[in-house]
């Protein structure tokens, strides 16, 4: 069978549209710090974190299961601590991105441009927040970068977190779209596995924190989005007819 023509990009963000995780490693840790906790995530430990999707998800895992301290706390001190603890980090990393800690992934941005007036809608799939998302892209496209973006779902929209496909499934839904019009663009795992769950096609780029993780049910795995046109992705996605039917 067919798939229809291509008419959408969906996007993660965390990892996809820039290198954020040793940014978001570096804002837990001095949110620790000024939280005064004696907790410090390495490269190694924050590698192995990311399979837990969600900044505060991450948190009460170490806390929980990670922590060599002893037990975590009663369930609604833990929560409390777990959302003070994340805000803090939210800020930290808020005013990193603003300083210019960040740029967008190579390819993203000519990507981001050239599609609309190709005849494709863009779209926003993650269970980051809309802070997080905001610093970014505020920095990287501009005080209007919403308006690039026909639907944004995010952890505000979307709790249930990636591997599930619910952020997906509501994009989809908003965008009135089925899953084999679009292509999402990934990094992790756990977000390959959201979008297939979806039935969407999916295009991964690793970065460092998940370049060990397995990819197999991708279209396509690149290095980055350098160079990658639209034509290039409405031929990958025309070339697998079969990849987002069940």
């Amino acid at each position: 069978m067919k798939p229809p023509t291509l008419r959408a990009l969906i996007f993660d963000v965390d990892g996809t549209l820039a290198d954020t995780e040793s940014v978001h490693r570096a804002a837990f840790n001095a949110a620790f710090v000024e939280a005064r906790l004696d907790w410090h995530w390495d490269e190694e430990l924050y590698t192995r974190l990311l399979e837990v999707s969600g900044g505060k998800e991450r948190i009460t895992h170490y806390w929980q299961r990670l922590r060599p301290d002893g037990p975590a706390p009663p369930p609604g001190v833990l929560a409390d601590t777990v959302q003070r603890l994340h805000d803090l980090k939210t800020a930290v990393y808020s005013r990193l991105v603003a300083e210019g800690a960040l740029q967008l992934r190579p390819g993203v941005r000519q990507l981001i441009e050239s599609a609309p007036a190709e005849g494709l809608r863009l779209a926003i799939a993650t269970t980051t927040s809309p802070a997080n998302i905001e610093a970014l892209l505020q920095g990287a496209l501009g005080a209007d970068w919403r308006a690039r973006f026909d639907v944004v779902e995010d952890a505000s929209t979307a709790p249930r977190k990636k591997p599930h496909p619910q952020v997906y499934l509501q994009a989809l839904q908003r965008l009135e779209l089925e899953a084999c019009a679009c292509l999402a663009l990934e990094d992790s795992a756990n977000g390959l596995q959201a979008a297939t769950r979806a039935l969407i096609p999916v295009i991964v780029t690793p970065n460092p924190f998940t370049a060990h993780q397995d990819f197999t049910a991708a279209l396509r795995v690149l290095p980055s989005l350098e160079g990658t046109t639209v034509a290039d992705l409405r031929a990958w996605h025309a070339a697998t007819p079969d990849s987002c039917h069940p």
